[in-house]
């Protein structure tokens, strides 16, 4: 029988409904119109690094011998330049802890995201670690829009466990009076659910892919950045499918929350460029959710993704997710745009 990781998801789950939590607080704070006009990062950047130290302070206190492959460390914000910055971070930390921790633990916990499995030393190191978005989406996210907060447990080059945390996805796609915030989880072999992020009394609830079986009924889950993806080459896909629907075009890992629940049935991420590689921490967690969920992730060439290669899914290019009946009929057809 397939490990629970019991431990694991509660604590993963816990971190990161407090990091949108602190995602959500730096936004309500300083994203304004005038920064959305300016295209000011700074805002973003803040929310980074904050939801970067909570859930590693999480991890670090649960599990002190796994490693986390994150994007962040504390290099900026230790400099005279990142002060302004680094006091943003420290406050909007303690906003969402039960204890206040000091600007070295915020510090401390930020640099623990850089770990690269290629590179260690240890054998267990090298079997067992996290990899953390702590804002996917960030576009979104200075728009208000769609980002996703994504931690993924990596044990022997095989992601066994995702939480996909999306603070302003609607908890009904087809309600909007139901609000807005939810956690997505999956363990492997377990199935995958679903939790309101601000109901934090509230059961689990089970998700499934959609049960769509022909192409023509389905719906594409790409991008809002064209720089994502190929939409041109997703254009010509969509009519070799047969379908007309309109893209479900949202930021960020959510995609992935829309298959995994049957908003939409396929998720195209074809690579811009011919050596681009994907990071591993921009798809452990919605891969897994979709998977368990009982849709199918691969490459653009149908090959499964390999997490055992460090922190790039260098053995891969592209990704195709879909709900699954479908998915060959969607490679099939990728092809021809990568000749």
């Amino acid at each position: 029988m397939a490990q629970t990781f019991e431990r694991e998801l509660e604590v993963a789950m816990q971190a990161v409904a407090r990091a949108c939590r602190v995602c959500r607080s730096v936004q309500a704070d300083l994203v304004t119109a005038a920064t959305i006009q300016k295209k000011d990062k700074s805002p973003v950047t803040v929310a980074d690094f904050a939801s970067q130290a909570v859930i590693c302070h999480a991890l670090s206190s649960a599990f002190p011998g796994d490693p986390v492959v994150g994007e962040e460390d504390a290099k900026e914000l230790r400099s005279n330049e990142g002060a302004d910055a680094r006091g943003k971070v420290v406050r909007h930390v303690n906003t969402v802890m039960g204890e206040p921790l000091s600007e070295d633990a915020v510090l401390a916990a930020i640099d623990r995201g850089g770990f690269d499995p290629q590179a260690a030393t240890s054998d267990r190191s090298r079997a067992r670690y996290w990899t953390l978005d702590p804002i996917d989406g960030t576009k979104g996210f200075l728009r208000g829009e769609q980002y996703a907060v994504a931690l993924g447990l990596i044990v022997d080059g095989r992601v066994v466990l995702g939480v996909l945390g999306c603070p302003n996805l609607p908890v009904d796609h087809d309600d909007a009076g139901r609000g807005q915030g939810v956690v997505f989880a999956a363990v492997r072999g377990h199935g995958a659910t679903m939790t309101v992020l601000d109901a934090d009394s509230s059961a689990a609830t089970p998700i499934r892919a959609s049960g769509v079986k022909t192409t023509a009924a389905a719906k594409f889950c790409e991008s809002v950045e064209s720089g994502h993806t190929d939409q041109g080459a997703s254009v010509q896909i969509a009519a070799t499918l047969g379908i007309t629907a309109e893209p479900f075009r949202i930021d960020s890992q959510c995609k992935y929350a829309a298959v995994a629940r049957g908003d939409a049935e396929i998720y195209l991420r074809l690579p811009t460029r011919a050596n681009y590689r994907e990071k591993i921490w921009d798809h452990a967690a919605g891969m897994i959710v979709v998977e368990e969920a009982g849709g199918t992730v691969t490459d653009a060439d149908g090959k499964p993704l390999d997490f055992s290669l460090g922190r790039e899914l260098s053995a891969n290019r592209g990704v195709i997710a879909t709900c699954g009946p479908i998915h060959r009929a969607v490679v099939d057809a990728v092809a021809p745009q990568l000749a």
